[in-house]
């Protein structure tokens, strides 16, 4: 096969991946957004299971109520796995981005190694004025692989860290998300695709 053919086919496998990912940016955006009121949440319950330890109900008229603060702590306790549950069912949202993305660009890269040493370094580095080379754009698609699967590790790793144990970093759960996502730069694909649309391409 001639490098002529080999463009075209590289540029409509990029085309649909990267149309592909803005579909699945979407999910992966609304799963960012439902984990932060589940984290506040979470934050929250963890500030009044603290101030219950601290109470002294047996030195208050709350005394009269001998089961009481274990009741409390296991309907908070209760409330806390929910949103636990909650959580990881948000985060297995963003896995499914994650696997789904990268089978996408798995395929594109899958389809240049085939054609590489027909393309050759120069078809591979060429860009215009209006587009972008074959070597831009598939260093595009590395790059927001690599976000996917970083965020989505840091996250499942963060809930994996939540212990009752440790209260105070349970309240500062919504801080340390939002760490997460500074880290990683959540503009990125955003940028990218706004790029690729702008470009008119692939």
């Amino acid at each position: 096969m001639s490098a002529s053919p080999a463009v075209p086919a590289l540029h409509q496998s990029l085309q649909k991946c990267f149309r592909a990912i803005q579909q699945q940016q979407e999910a992966w955006q609304q799963a960012l957004m439902d984990c932060k009121p589940l984290l506040s949440s979470l934050s929250n319950l963890a500030e009044q299971m603290q101030a219950c330890q601290k109470v002294p109900f047996a030195h208050t008229p709350l005394r009269a109520f001998p089961e009481l603060a274990e009741q409390l702590k296991y309907k908070q306790r209760s409330a806390a796995e929910i949103l636990l549950e909650d959580l990881g069912g948000k985060v297995a949202g963003l896995q499914k981005v994650r696997d789904a993305v990268s089978g996408y660009v798995g395929s594109v890269f899958q389809l240049y190694e085939q054609h590489a040493d027909v393309l050759g370094f120069e078809a591979s580095v060429q860009r215009t004025a209006p587009n972008p080379s074959l070597a831009d754009m598939l260093e595009w698609l590395h790059d927001i692989e690599r976000y996917y699967r970083h965020v989505y590790l840091e996250s499942k790793l963060l809930l994996l860290q939540i212990r009752y144990e440790n209260l105070p970093d349970m309240q500062t759960l919504p801080q340390s998300w939002e760490r997460i996502l500074e880290r990683d730069s959540r503009s990125m694909v955003p940028d990218i695709l706004l790029k690729v649309s702008f470009l008119g391409t692939p």
